[in-house]
């Protein structure tokens, strides 16, 4: 048998003889059986179930047991695996100190902590060895960020159609859960009515007029023009360049830019004694323009061996036929995308020996951009112009259908939709008014309004890969909060994006889109959000006001993009030698110099920020940033309490349980914030023992940051005593303010990985992480700790893990 030795029978052999052999054969059974014992895992049966004999089963057992719960069936580990969700709730009521009653015989504080640590460890072993599950997604409605951006990115228009749109309900810390995403009938108003002021903006029935801009001669540069004829003279013969020529008129003003075709033309006559023809050029320079005229093309007008025509380009030369002002011409040239900075004129010399003419000019004029059809509808209803209508139409709608579902649509679909466009024509609607009606339809469609990841085996427990479709629209979201763009399109239409998802992630993370992981993630794992409505007591904190606040909330966001961006360690978070200020909030911090080896002071310009090495660890990484700490207040005072319990929840993912009931709050009359400091308080709050076990886990961690105040500046004192920034962890370890609990977080930097992996892995999946998660979460982190915790292994782990890319039917315990 293994891990037996076998003893021959012979003759002469005495006990003495084999006791050696005995000794040896006994050591390895007993190592056999304590691996065997590991790899079982923890028994409930003989380290659980006594508890519940002895505290739970006399209420809760029998054919009429308490609250109609039984526990009498769970008697081993597999039976408490079993029934997680009913222990989750019988943890929770001995959390809070609710059962058992009072009345019956009640566990002390360790006996329950160590039941509960056992429970836990059965879970974990479980969660440990158990079989990859994928998990299944709720059916999500897109919520106002995403609904926002997906019109942007999906018809080109920049505006919010959101804002009457309700708020979007919160579940898992994130307003993007499949689960809480309803949809109700005031939404639904709000959907349709957005679709018909989209579908106006976005498509113009009746384009108008092109727009016209004057700039009358009297106001061409070089300015100083007194004369009160409404023409400007120009003469080449004045000494004066302000009578002289030539003259331009601001590009800008013109409105001459990059994206518009228009005609730039000029109203003028001339005045001449000779009989050779008058010749004007009208030319552009500056800006967009990037070859200007040879010297020997500008040789021929006057002025233009001047600096102020350098780089000019002539456009055209025209002959001026009118000599009366009650008569005058106008000239004119198309321009084609170009920003200019000057549109000027410039009267041609004559052939030599010639007199030259003089101009009178009206004004210089622009008409254009001469396409006022809203970009948009270009992008959307543009199509190759040699198909028949009908092709036209169908390749039209086909490409609208594929954007706004997300994937390709059926013949059936599109049938439909077309269907509907020749139903409205007939009604007697022009082209354009049918589809701004097929819009309209589009954005109202569940297919659009819903992340719909059809499945056509529901009911199949087997794990399995997503559609490509549906990976590519996980992915924009995740990262984006936006649709798939065209190249996530294409890809999953060639099936080829699973097999590039490495280098897809990497070209999104570079994207400017990817900043939107960085407002709406942050701000919800880190409950910043709450920093648009908080209001601290102005009279006892009068340096916070609405500048300052933006500037917390911009901090914090900048940071963040930027350990994104550059791709630095996740633990850059925790502690870091930067930071982002401007001048109300590098004055709210009092840093006035950077940390450089030779300081430099900061300079700021406006309300820009800039980034800046900080000078100490007083400030750096997100514990310290006023953000955290102003949100982590109360509006009078410091919390410890609300701070230990955010790091123990946002940061280290070990969240307190709740408070038990009927526990009185701490005064917080101004004489009481002023008669001592808040930790003596504290210590007499914790005198309560239902209150003293949480208490020592939160109050050490929110103690060390007690050196901030409520809108986190930094101070020495508190009520007229120094502050004690000390504290001990309840392993012992000690430590005195933000430095060394900093220190020590990066020290257990697995409990900060594992925990934003979990935030950002809940974000992603836009569900709750259950049990069956636990293997996806200690490979990600595992995969962080094998590449020195580079954020884009953060994103790229998460996004290959089973239950980003993999998905499964329903099972009866969903």
């Amino acid at each position: 048998m293994k891990g037996f030795i076998n003893i021959p029978a012979k003759r002469g052999i005495g006990l003495l003889d084999i006791m050696p052999t005995l000794s040896v054969a006994a050591g390895l059974l007993g190592i056999e059986l304590a691996q065997t014992a590991r790899a079982a895992g923890p028994d409930f049966s003989q380290d659980g179930a006594p508890f519940l004999k002895k505290y739970c089963l006399e209420c809760h057992s029998g054919d009429d047991p308490k609250a109609e719960l039984s526990l009498e069936g769970y008697t081993d580990s597999a039976s408490i695996v079993k029934g997680r969700k009913t222990f989750e709730k019988v943890l929770r009521m001995l959390a809070i100190g609710e059962m058992p009653p009072k009345k019956k015989p009640r566990p002390t504080v360790v006996a329950v902590e160590t039941f509960t640590e056992h429970v836990k460890a059965v879970w974990d072993f479980s969660d440990r060895n158990a079989k990859p599950d994928p998990g299944r997604v709720t059916m999500r409605r897109l919520n106002r960020v995403e609904y926002r951006n997906t019109v942007r990115d999906l018809l080109g228009v920049d505006f919010d159609p959101t804002e009457s749109f309700p708020s979007d309900d919160i579940g898992h810390g994130f307003d993007n859960i499949g689960d809480v995403l309803s949809l109700s009938p005031v939404l639904m108003e709000r959907y349709l009515d957005a679709a018909g002021t989209i579908s106006q903006r976005v498509i113009s029935a009746n384009p108008g007029k092109p727009a016209v801009r004057y700039l009358a001669g009297i106001y061409l540069q070089p300015g100083g023009s007194t004369t009160k004829n409404q023409f400007r003279r120009m003469d080449p013969s004045a000494k004066d360049a302000k009578l002289s020529g030539p003259f331009t008129a601001s590009g800008g003003y013109l409105k001459l830019t990059a994206d518009a075709e228009l005609f730039y033309r000029a109203t003028l006559y001339a005045e001449t004694k000779s009989k050779e023809p008058v010749k004007v050029a009208l030319y552009i320079q500056g800006g967009g323009v990037k070859e200007g005229s040879s010297a020997q093309e500008l040789a021929k007008v006057f002025g233009g061996e001047q600096p102020r025509l350098k780089g000019a380009k002539i456009l055209k030369t025209f002959e001026i036929t009118a000599r009366d002002a009650k008569t005058p011409q106008t000239v004119e040239v198309r321009i084609s995308r170009i920003a200019v900075s000057n549109a000027g004129i410039a009267l041609v010399k004559p052939t030599s020996g010639k007199p030259h003419a003089i101009l009178h000019i009206r004004h210089l004029w622009t008409e254009g951009p001469l396409e006022t059809r809203p970009k948009s509808q270009l992008m959307l209803l543009g199509s190759n112009s040699d198909k028949p209508n009908t092709a036209r139409q169908q390749e039209i709608i086909t490409r609208l259908l594929q954007r706004a579902y997300r994937r390709t649509p059926t013949k059936a679909e599109t049938d439909r939709v077309l269907q509907f466009a020749n139903a409205q024509m007939d009604a007697g609607l022009k082209w354009e008014e049918a589809m701004q009606k097929v819009l309209q339809v589009v954005l109202c469609s569940p297919k659009f309004l819903f992340r719909v990841e059809m499945d056509d085996r529901p009911s199949a427990p087997q794990s399995r890969a997503i559609n490509e479709f549906h990976l590519a629209s996980r992915l924009s979201y995740f990262l984006w909060s936006s649709m798939p763009d065209d190249m996530l399109l294409d890809l999953a239409a060639k099936r080829q994006l699973t097999a590039n998802l490495s280098a897809q992630v990497k070209r999104m993370l570079a994207d400017e889109r990817a900043g939107e992981l960085g407002r709406n993630f942050v701000q919800q794992w880190l409950q910043i959000q709450r920093l648009k409505t908080v209001a601290p007591d102005t009279k006892l904190f009068p340096a916070f006001n609405e500048p300052l606040r933006q500037a917390m909330l911009r901090e914090t966001e900048l940071f963040f993009e930027t350990i994104m961006k550059e791709d630095r360690s996740v633990l850059d978070l925790i502690d870091s030698d930067f930071t982002f200020l401007n001048a109300p909030l590098a004055k709210h911090y009092g840093i006035t110099k950077t940390g450089d080896e030779k300081p430099k002071t900061l300079k700021f310009k406006g309300a820009d920020f800039q980034r800046v090495l900080l000078p100490d660890r007083k400030r750096g990484g997100l514990l310290t940033q006023a953000s955290v700490l102003t949100v982590t207040s109360n509006p009078t005072r410091t919390s410890p309490v609300k701070r230990g319990r955010w790091v123990l929840e946002q940061i280290l993912g070990s969240p307190p349980p709740p408070p038990p009931p009927n526990v009185p709050e701490l005064e917080e009359s101004r004489k009481a914030l002023s008669a001592d400091t808040l930790r003596k308080r504290m210590e007499i709050h914790r005198k309560n023992p239902s209150c003293a076990n949480c208490h020592a886990k939160m109050d050490p961690i929110g103690f060390a940051l007690e050196n901030y105040d409520a809108i986190g500046g930094y101070r020495t004192q508190d009520g007229g005593q120094d502050i004690d920034a000390a504290g001990e962890f309840a392993d012992g370890t000690k430590f005195t303010g933000s430095e060394d609990l900093k220190t020590i977080i990066r020290q257990k930097k697995e409990l900060f990985v594992r925990c934003l992996s979990e935030k950002m892995l809940t974000y992603a999946l836009g569900r709750g992480l259950s049990y069956y998660d636990r293997p996806a979460i200690e490979k990600i982190a595992k995969g962080l700790a094998s590449n020195n915790y580079k954020f884009s292994v953060l994103v790229r782990e998460i996004v290959k893990s089973e239950p980003f890319g993999m998905r499964r039917g329903y099972k009866p315990e969903d």
